[in-house]
């Protein structure tokens, strides 16, 4: 298997004026581009784990050789956090309705939507470095969480849900250091559609 790099559903520009274009461009073109050439550069000399999916091979790193583990760690960690994080955002205002399944569990877990997003909200801000905060199922309970540099919640058994990406090549361009502006503005871009499916997938496992 080799991995390839997703197309968006939808252009660059669509999701202006909250995520400029050009950072779009380079963040999907350039920055994922490079994780997932690295991912298979990592793996084109292991026939078996070429074979598995990211999902598999982030969540069973004791199966990867340690002599590629910090690279698979990495680069697989980049290129599907990437993925998730680039399918969850959309311009459709109708797949950006909060509802469905996911949206009852936020308010039952959280208390309410606005809660959620305050603490979501300040996990990304509070996060040290470059890294990410996540909506994660664990042991069928949501829970917010954070990860530096490309770690991933899969190979910590959580299944990711949503994310935000808070390394600095996500936002620098428009928002330069200011972080919560970028943070405030992302929400207007999640797709609850695509996130209520997630969650019903990771709750049918």
């Amino acid at each position: 298997m080799v991995f390839e790099l997703p197309k968006l559903e939808y252009a660059c520009s669509s999701l202006e004026p909250y995520l400029d274009a050009k950072t779009m461009e380079i963040h999907h073109s350039k920055h994922h581009q490079t994780y997932t050439d690295n991912f298979n550069r990592a793996l084109e000399e292991n026939r078996d784990l070429q074979m598995k999916t990211a999902e598999w091979i982030l969540k069973n790193f004791d199966k990867v050789p340690e002599a590629i583990r910090v690279a698979v760690k990495n680069n697989g960690g980049g290129y599907y956090n990437h993925c998730l994080f680039f399918s969850i955002l959309t311009s459709d205002k109708e797949a950006q309705n909060f509802s469905g399944k996911v949206a009852e569990a936020i308010k039952k877990d959280f208390g309410s939507f606005d809660k959620f997003k305050e603490l979501m909200s300040d996990v990304a801000i509070k996060r040290f470095g470059s890294g990410w905060a996540w909506l994660v199922l664990d042991n069928s309970k949501l829970v917010i969480t954070s990860t530096a540099n490309q770690d991933c919640p899969l190979s910590e058994g959580k299944i990711p849900l949503m994310c935000i990406d808070v390394w600095e090549h996500a936002y620098y361009l428009k928002y330069q250091n200011k972080r919560k502006d970028y943070i405030d503005a992302i929400w207007n871009l999640f797709n609850w559609k695509k996130i209520n499916e997630l969650y019903g997938n990771a709750k049918g496992r």
